[in-house]
């Protein structure tokens, strides 16, 4: 079923088909639906306990940023194409009676000359409102939906996002929350990166720094379209992306072995889950066996060159990329093996999770219908 392939990609167990109004009577139904430079999905969940059960998801390619990098705005192929998927968003939300939703827009629409009237069309023809999130509403949702990754060790954080259009890294100091609080200290900043103490009786995880670097997956591909040669594409990509964090490093500042020591990255993307299915063989993909997984550099390494050794034709056919991902996936892994390479750890957590499930985690949280409400 088509509008639950998302569940395979980046997401979340498949759950069975609810019978015809199963959930209608439901008051405690949410969604949340993310339109990004390459994807449009959406999950729609009740909360159970203090995380939540999927009741649907949906789940398009849509190339919303295809050609902006060039030309500045929103094709009207990509647009037609968005907004055919958000009428299929809107069908699922009426079918399981949703009425408490949050739907946002991302880099694409942020970047786009021609994203306000793209939004009020949406509006128009399909009756969702979408907003248009600021990158560190972005950075925020997607390190809240990594809180329970986090090991009762870390004592500083990096959590990496690498969208379609954007890359956001959020470095977070836990030196001065207790081991057993840290994931709860990170689901807290759902309320916003920059807190005081008093604004909560718990310790609080400080955000030491954050960037938003205005290149994903999608961008990057076709900033270096035009070099024939993988390897030397994948070079250039790399170097390029380097260049852009040259002046985020905020481990510079910590003494001696502190980091390494007690440092966690966790990366959430279709591009990490990708090379966490390659690394494991997998044919179908299997949430539980990537959500949660950790690699060592050398390992991504290894799973990198199998990608180069493939070529484009053999990437396209390898069951363990898919479809969707295939002519994106080594913009990706350009993107996360510069980021091993300089930063100070040699091992990496893997998310099966991000923004979407970081806008169900604040709304229920806000809501108080988690158990563990007082995180």
């Amino acid at each position: 079923m088509a509008a639950r392939s998302d569940l395979g990609a980046r997401g979340l167990p498949i759950p069975a088909d609810p019978a015809p109004g199963t959930y209608a009577e439901s008051p405690a139904l949410y969604a949340a639906l993310d339109l990004g430079t390459n994807s449009c999905r959406m999950l729609i969940a009740a909360p159970k306990g203090s995380q939540f059960r999927v009741v649907d998801s949906f789940s398009k390619s849509v190339q919303l940023g295809r050609g902006l990098e060039r030309h500045g705005t929103l094709s009207r192929a990509s647009i037609d194409r968005t907004i055919a998927a958000l009428k299929i968003c809107r069908s699922k939300l009426e079918h399981h009676n949703v009425s408490r939703m949050r739907l946002v827009a991302t880099e694409a629409c942020r970047r786009a000359s021609n994203a306000e009237a793209f939004i009020q069309r949406i509006t128009g023809e399909t009756g969702l409102e979408l907003e248009i999130i600021r990158p560190e509403e972005e950075a925020r949702l997607a390190v809240v939906s990594c809180a329970t990754l986090v090991a009762k060790q870390t004592e500083n954080l990096l959590v990496v996002d690498i969208g379609g259009g954007s890359t956001e890294l959020v470095w977070i100091d836990l030196s001065m929350v207790a081991p057993n609080d840290r994931a709860r200290a990170i689901m807290r900043l759902r309320s916003g990166f920059r807190q005081s103490q008093q604004d909560s009786p718990f310790p609080r995880a400080e955000v030491v720094d954050w960037i938003s670097v205005p290149v994903g997956v999608a961008t990057l591909t076709d900033q270096f379209r035009d070099v024939a040669d993988d390897g030397a594409r994948f070079a250039l990509m790399s170097c390029h992306f380097e260049e852009l964090l040259a002046g985020f490093s905020p481990y510079n500042d910590l003494p001696g072995n502190t980091v390494r020591n007690g440092f966690q990255i966790i990366g959430t993307s279709g591009t990490v889950t990708t090379v966490a299915a390659s690394f494991l063989g997998l044919k179908r993909y299997n949430r539980d066996k990537v959500d949660g997984l950790r690699m060592t550099s050398a390992e991504i390494d290894g799973v990198i060159r199998q990608y180069l050794d493939l070529g484009p034709e053999g990437r396209r056919r390898d069951p363990r990329i898919g479809r969707d991902r295939h002519s994106l996936i080594l913009s990706g892994v350009s993107i996360l093996q510069t980021l091993m390479r300089i930063w100070p750890t040699d091992r990496l957590s893997v998310a099966d999770r991000g923004l979407r499930e970081g806008l169900l985690y604040a709304q229920m949280s806000a809501d108080g219908v988690l158990v563990e409400d007082s995180v």
